[in-house]
């Protein structure tokens, strides 16, 4: 079906299903590759989306839902401010103000669904997060363990103290 009318079903990790219009599914990549490649033009197409769990998949259909009547402003780099707010419309804004869970969940859909100006908005939303916040707190954030030991922190951080005190740009 090369048209844009009719329905998908798209199932997510759970094996819940959500009827979804060709229109706002094929802004997934994967699934317009799929539906491109499905021959059989009659019957109501159903995939499979195995890495995205039930509550994502319902944030990932309502943003496509929008994102069609609403397209997001494209995300200027360099970026003008540090708030989501100053970047895109408000809705946008509002949308990625989700727990840190879902918000890292939802870059991982975007990203395995391939579907750009989502990626984009939960890539900045996860940048405005790290944004100034020092290595235990990123740790932390995104759990990882530090493999240095005291000293060996200690070592590092005065071989490239420089990093958080640049000096003077003239060299003196």
């Amino acid at each position: 079906m090369d048209d844009e009318t009719g329905i998908v079903k798209l199932v997510s990790k759970e094996g819940d299903v959500y009827d979804v219009p060709i229109a706002v599914a094929k802004m997934s990549t994967l699934v317009a590759t799929t539906i491109d490649d499905d021959d059989d033009d009659e019957e109501v197409r159903e995939i499979p989306l195995p890495n995205v769990k039930d509550a994502v998949l319902t944030k990932v259909i309502e943003y496509c839902t929008h994102y069609k009547e609403e397209p997001m402003t494209p995300i200027q780099t360099p970026l003008k401010s540090s708030k989501i707010e100053d970047l895109v419309q408000p809705w946008y804004a509002d949308f990625v103000k989700v727990e840190q869970t879902l918000l890292f969940e939802l870059v991982t859909a975007a990203n395995f669904m391939d579907i750009r100006p989502l990626l984009d908005l939960t890539c900045l939303a996860v940048s405005v997060l790290i944004k100034g916040k020092p290595a235990n707190e990123l740790r932390a954030l995104f759990n990882i363990s530090n493999d240095f030991t005291p000293e060996e922190e200690a070592q590092v951080r005065e071989e490239n103290k420089w990093v958080e005190h640049p000096s003077n740009p003239s060299g003196s």
